[in-house]
């Protein structure tokens, strides 16, 4: 059996006060057609559907209009919540649509949903195990939800294990920051970058008996080390540290043996997104040049870096009559000094890293009141720091 594998849509997502729903549309169209093409039993959907938890209506009515257009070629659709998503609106009508092969998983509950595929020589079993807070669970870590999550469900099927002929594959389809010994996976500009103290990753470890793991929360599509683990990455460009990353989908392949074949597909965005380097003069001549060969580019999101010395008179408005989607303007020397903004050129956000913000916290609650944080404070803290995160 085939499915194709995709994550973090961000469905209603804005840039830089750009609205990418009109990409967005022609993406999922894109995928639907991808879908199609390959004749695959399902399109699994590893978290981060909408880009917040109360979307606006044009992003659920894309989010509709996508998955009818799937079921009506009769391909069932597997999702899960994210970190972005709201769970409870997510999950509403989940029993009635998956009678419809829309196989939802919102909130998360003790026992995890199953989506069961048969062929005629072998079945494969989806497991979805949505974004989940660790203090829902009453544990400290990620790794620690997802340890006691996982180990439920390995005990249950130790319990109802069945001689069968038929191989049984098993799919896990999860939203989590996974390591591979301690060792991140490559980030972009669009990821939260706050990882509290090493509390939300997940050791790849914890997905041993697997046949293949969907993962969704990094943008960048990658596997995890040597495993059948993978980040399908998100469909779009959504940030500029994304500039010239090829976004894909993953077509996997099951049969008798377990995983077969993993096959990245190539996206095709309606803009891309480029970063433009030179002085306001050499862009504009560029853009000139641009203009008589028709180059299609001129709609793309741009970045203008300006190497330019001095005051400019209103640089975006300029570079905006040649460029329509100019999003943001820095100067070469406000780059060099941690991206300050330009007034009126745009929002100019910079990667900053990974912040600790727990062990700060700490020292300064040892110092202020001479005591050390509890496990208690530090799980409230922590969920303090991931829901101001949330909102940014």
């Amino acid at each position: 059996m085939r499915f194709l594998h995709i994550a973090d849509l961000h469905i209603g997502k804005v840039v830089n006060d750009f609205s990418m729903l009109e990409d967005q549309k022609l993406i999922l169209d894109q995928i639907c057609g991808m879908a199609e093409a390959n004749q695959v039993d399902a399109v699994v959907i590893a978290g981060d559907v909408y880009d917040r938890v109360i979307p606006p209506s044009e992003a659920v009515t894309l989010l509709d209009r996508f998955l009818n257009a799937l079921t009506d070629l009769g391909i069932q659709v597997i999702l899960i919540s994210g970190n972005h998503d709201s769970p409870e609106r997510l999950s509403f009508g989940e029993n009635l649509f998956s009678r419809q092969g829309v196989h939802i998983a919102g909130v998360q509950k003790n026992e995890l949903t199953k989506v069961v595929i048969r062929e005629t020589t072998c079945v494969t079993e989806f497991l979805l195990l949505p974004f989940v807070k660790p203090s829902q669970l009453g544990v400290r870590t990620s790794d620690e939800a997802v340890e006691c999550l996982l180990k439920r469900y390995w005990q249950e099927e130790k319990r109802e294990k069945k001689k069968d002929s038929v191989r049984k594959n098993r799919v896990l389809v999860t939203h989590f920051f996974v390591t591979n010994g301690g060792k991140e996976p490559e980030l972009s500009d669009s990821e939260t970058t706050i990882h509290v103290g090493g509390l939300d990753n997940v050791e790849v470890s914890r997905f041993e008996g697997f046949d293949y793991v969907s993962l969704g929360h990094i943008h960048k599509p990658q596997q995890i080390g040597e495993h059948p683990v993978w980040y399908a990455g998100s469909p779009l460009a959504y940030s500029f540290g994304e500039a010239g990353q090829t976004k894909k989908a993953l077509l996997v392949s099951m049969g008798e043996n377990g995983l077969s074949e993993v096959r990245e597909l190539s996206l095709r965005p309606l803009r891309e997104m480029r970063k433009l380097k030179g002085t306001l003069k050499e862009l504009m001549e560029n853009a000139g040049m641009d203009a008589v060969g028709g180059n299609p580019g001129r709609e793309d999101y741009i970045q203008a870096i300006l190497t330019d010395r001095g005051e400019l008179i209103d640089p975006i408005g300029t570079l905006r009559s040649v460029y329509p989607n100019v999003m943001q303007i820095v100067r070469e020397e406000g780059e060099r000094n941690a991206g300050r903004d330009m007034p009126g050129t745009g929002k100019s956000r910079r990667h900053k890293g990974k912040k600790d913000v727990l062990p700060l916290f700490e020292a300064f609650y040892q110092e202020v009141r001479e005591e050390t944080l509890s496990e208690e404070g530090k799980r409230i803290v922590t969920d303090l720091i991931k829901e101001l995160e949330e909102r940014e």
